[in-house]
């Protein structure tokens, strides 16, 4: 049995211009990196500390297969699923983490 969550996550900027897409084991480690800078080269460069939509499963294939599928849509498509999780474009780490 595997009892390891993976997550699909975008994150945004404080003005929400940039958005990133990406997936881990584990959300709360993931997201702590990338708000204090260790994320990635481009989440660093535009700082990107806002969580704003996760998906979370326990198929880690299914997991990579969603990241690519809401990574080739449109940005179009991301601030829809945003919206529709998110509305208000709230932090959700510390909602769900803090």
């Amino acid at each position: 049995m595997n009892d390891r969550q993976y997550c699909v996550y975008i994150m945004t900027n404080a003005h929400n211009t940039v958005l990133y897409t990406g997936v881990t084991n584990d959300l709360q480690r993931r997201v702590l990196e990338h708000k204090s800078g260790k994320g990635s080269k481009f989440t660093g460069k535009y700082n990107v500390t806002k969580l704003v939509f996760f998906e979370c499963g326990d198929d880690v294939n299914a997991a990579i297969f969603r990241e690519k599928q809401i990574k080739a849509g449109s940005r179009q498509k991301k601030l829809d699923l945003i919206n529709s999780m998110n509305p208000k474009w709230k932090d959700l780490f510390e909602e769900y983490f803090i």
